[in-house]
């Protein structure tokens, strides 16, 4: 994620997809969770007492909220505005840790209750010992399908800043949105925005949306630019893409996750642990193709179903090929410096991906604030 937020505007290949399609950077968050979910399977391994386990999660999910609202709410304002604080009626409600945060607490809860007795001697009994897990799984699929392609988007408007050469005065301008559609999946008319403004309201969504970067509101494709004469009328909206019905699915990635970790937990075999995890990854690799070759495009900023398998497979090989290359064969020096961003992602993500570092740098400078370190070497221009 810190090579995507750097280079990603260099380097479009590494940078989000703009909207259907993924690239390199669309991986990173399923990643995240994907391995949060297997890290679940070790941490609710043996529980002295579920109440206490619960009481625990509940308060890790808070934590991860306020850091989110706190880093990514738009309290610090960049690196180009040394300046710090924030709106609260404008204040962005969701996030990457946000989502992280409802993530974890959904998939512990199901850890810490939702689990069977017995004892696993194969996969049939493993299954049948996570089998309401699965039926979570199923629930929060099924909802998020019904609610992507049934809901009704009518027409909606918002409100942009008019810039007046020579004015003072602070105007705004009313774009109103022609929608009237159902299961639509495009970037102005799909159920996953329309949630988010009814519930979230529009003041508090991300105010950079990726659908900037498509070709129908970027002169400059796919990278940002000047709108087209003829760009739709959506272009400007805000759009969150860690929004609430795309962080069902989410969540569903890291029940997956969850379930790479039982294998681990269940079977001692190295070859049985990656035949299991290659076998599932391949499915889901292939589901989730097959979903996108008859419609259901591959879509991060949505979270479709074919991205959350797409994604979910590729977490599992990538997965098994560490696994390999680590305890199969003992290449573990190749991964130290891997093992300790692992043990260390929450603080590198905090200092690094978010910034911090870069603005404590930013906040040093000599005379006139352009003048710095940072943008002596071309960051923060």
């Amino acid at each position: 994620m810190i090579l995507v937020d750097d280079v990603g505007g260099i380097l479009p290949s590494i940078n989000h997809s703009p909207w259907d399609g993924v690239t390199l950077a669309d991986f990173v968050m399923p990643f995240f969770l994907f391995i949060v979910g297997v890290s679940l399977a070790f941490a609710y391994k043996n529980l002295s007492c579920r109440f206490v386990a619960t009481r625990k999660a509940l308060i890790r999910s808070l934590k991860l909220l306020l850091l989110g609202l706190f880093l990514q709410g738009g309290f610090i304002h960049g690196l180009n505005n040394l300046t710090y604080g924030i709106d609260v009626e404008k204040i962005r409600l969701m996030g990457i840790l946000q989502r992280i945060a409802i993530a974890y607490l959904v998939v512990a809860l199901c850890e810490i209750w939702l689990k069977g007795n017995h004892n696993v001697s194969s996969e049939l009994s493993m299954i049948k010992k996570y089998r309401f897990h699965w039926v979570v799984a199923f629930v929060i699929t099924t909802i998020y399908l019904s609610l992507l392609y049934g809901l009704y988007v009518p027409d909606w408007e918002y409100q942009i800043l008019k810039e007046d050469q020579g004015s003072t005065l602070t105007t705004f301008l009313n774009l109103k949105v022609k929608c009237g559609v159902r299961g639509h999946t495009g970037p102005g008319c799909n159920a996953v925005g329309m949630l988010d403004r009814m519930f979230l309201g529009i003041q508090h969504l991300y105010r950079k949306p990726v659908y900037a970067r498509t070709k129908q509101c970027s002169i400059n494709y796919p990278n940002n630019g000047p709108l087209p004469p003829d760009a739709p009328s959506w272009c400007q909206a805000p759009f969150d893409p860690e929004g609430l019905l795309s962080s069902l699915m989410a969540t569903v990635t890291c029940l997956v996750g969850l379930h790479y970790g039982h294998i681990i937990i269940h079977f001692k075999d190295h070859k049985k642990r990656l035949n299991q995890w290659i076998l599932r990854s391949f499915c889901l690799l292939m589901l989730g193709l097959a979903l996108n070759l008859f419609g259901m495009h591959l879509n991060k900023p949505l979270y479709t179903l074919s991205y959350m398998c797409v994604t979910s497979g590729a977490s599992g090989f990538l997965l098994s090929a560490i696994y390999l290359m680590v305890d199969v064969y003992g290449y573990k020096r190749a991964s130290l410096v891997l093992e300790w961003m692992g043990i260390h992602a929450l603080p590198i993500y905090v200092l690094i991906a978010c910034n911090l570092v870069f603005l404590i740098i930013h906040g040093f400078y000599w005379k006139n604030p352009i003048n710095n370190l940072l943008h002596l070497i071309g960051i923060g221009k």
